[in-house]
């Protein structure tokens, strides 16, 4: 039997995929920082449980920070560094990434910003903006909801919505790449300092409203306004 056969069975009330998690969990956290603990087929047989249990097992683990998942030659499953974080607005951003490269991402982002409104105010369709109130919906239900993950995920998906309005191929490829980066390393979102998020989320919340409606009624001057108190980055 393999150690993390052993270790599944400690706790028999739990379901196959918590025990999984549980198991390699364990396995990570006694193991030095960014050791590997093997790859992905290695360690679901050694958990004796079905590809679709063991992939939620490693969505937990992920979302808890606990392991980090890599694909390729020399890839598998490794216990997770300390997470770095990004400051995003009044929260931060918890990493799976190198902070400064994401730190980056955002500050690049928010430059390209005023570049797409004006795009927007120029292109943007009916359509368009159906898209982007589509997306203002879901970043309502998760702030409504208390969940801060998804609203920034939701927003990010506005303004790639935004961006997509753009015919400047090279920018809108560009900003996209950037919130796909950025996206792709956020592990949670968390408050910081001494103001609650839910009261911070409620205000952006209502900023982005403001500024869909600035785009579809072709008010320049107030979507600029806009964009630049969105700016994230800003001292």
């Amino acid at each position: 039997m393999t150690d993390l056969a052993q270790r599944m069975m400690m706790d028999a009330s739990l379901s196959r995929t918590e025990q999984a998690a549980l198991a390699i969990g364990q396995l990570a956290e006694q193991a030095p920082h960014g050791a590997r603990l093997g790859t992905k087929k290695e360690l679901q047989e050694q958990c004796g449980v079905a590809k679709g249990t063991f992939n939620e097992a490693l969505r937990i683990l992920q979302s808890r920070g606990v392991i980090t998942v890599r694909s390729g030659p020399g890839g598998g499953l490794f216990a997770a560094s300390p997470t770095p974080i990004a400051r995003l607005g009044n929260s931060i951003l918890s990493l799976d990434a190198a902070e400064g490269d994401v730190a980056d991402a955002v500050r690049i982002r928010d430059a390209l910003d005023p570049l797409l409104i004006e795009d927007a105010l120029d292109h943007s369709s009916a359509v368009d903006i159906t898209r982007m109130r589509t997306a203002l919906d879901v970043m309502r239900q998760s702030a409504d909801a208390g969940d801060a993950t998804e609203f920034v995920r939701a927003n990010w998906e506005l303004h790639a919505a935004i961006a997509r309005v753009s015919p400047n191929a090279i920018l809108k490829s560009i900003y996209l790449s950037l919130l796909d980066l950025i996206e792709s390393h956020t592990v949670s979102v968390e408050p910081v300092g001494d103001r609650p998020l839910p009261e911070y989320i409620a205000e952006r919340q209502q900023l982005h409203v403001d500024l869909v409606d600035a785009l579809d009624r072709r008010d320049r001057d107030a979507a600029l306004r806009l964009i630049h108190a969105h700016n994230t980055t800003q001292t």
